[in-house]
């Protein structure tokens, strides 16, 4: 645990990453009642995430899995391939197993259900910033799910499955510019979203298009969807006609 020199904690900076305002401003104030931990930055989606974590540098990310445009999953995996020393907690409003193998598999360092106690979130995160790894226990505790990570485990070192093949080489540029086209935003929004040019944004699309063997918009939607970098959402969330 990190220590200034007068011996007192320093504050664990923290990134909250949810499209509900209310649920972040909450977070937010729990946070600071504790003192140690200091929120610096908020985001409501996967390009804000990643343009918050270059510019604040948090010790640790609290991410909802349930994101517009690119999940939670992948913004977990995004961030920690671009700051390796991050540590992510994921948050989930349900408790399908299939988030917790999926944490797992993007190296969070736990996972949190939305409507957990206070002093639960307080006590995790305390674990998470003293360099615990709370997930591994989180998954031991459900016999089931843990013999399907052994499972996993045993196909790869037999070479029955090999791992996936992450992003399809898209540069984390790209991945901002198809979070925002799975939120149906315009060239000029997207432009606006990332401080960059419409036709900045227009090589972006095409290097993508030609990267995941696509056509057009919906095309690239589809792609993102099979890879899970997109979960399924109501029709006006990626951009697809109602």
């Amino acid at each position: 645990m990190r220590k200034r020199a007068n011996g007192r904690r320093e504050q664990m900076r923290v990134l909250v990453v949810d499209d509900h305002p209310l649920f972040r401003v909450a977070l937010r104030r729990l946070l600071h009642s504790e003192g140690y931990f200091l929120v610096v930055a908020e985001a409501s989606s996967a390009h804000e995430a990643v343009q918050q974590t270059d510019i604040h540098r948090p010790d640790v990310a609290l991410i909802d899995v349930r994101l517009p445009g690119i999940n939670g999953l992948h913004v977990a995996r995004l961030l920690k391939r671009q700051h390796p020393r991050l540590a992510v907690v994921l948050l989930s409003a349900d408790q399908d197993e299939q988030w917790l193998l999926g944490a797992l598999q993007v190296g969070a360092a736990a996972f949190l259900p939305k409507d957990a106690e206070p002093r639960e979130i307080l006590a995790v995160l305390e674990a998470v910033a003293a360099g615990e790894d709370r997930l591994a226990q989180q998954i031991l505790e459900k016999p089931d799910l843990a013999r399907r990570v052994l499972g996993e485990l045993q196909r790869y070192v037999s070479g029955e499955r090999t791992p996936e093949v992450v992003d399809a080489a898209l540069t984390v540029r790209e991945l901002q510019v198809l979070d925002c086209v799975a939120q149906g935003m315009s060239n000029k929004e997207i432009a606006e979203a990332l401080f960059i040019t419409e036709q900045t944004v227009k090589n972006h699309m095409t290097s993508i298009l030609r990267k995941l063997g696509a056509q057009d918009r919906v095309d690239v939607i589809l792609a993102a969807v099979r890879n899970g970098w997109v979960a399924i959402t109501p029709a006006r969330q990626m951009g697809l006609p109602a």
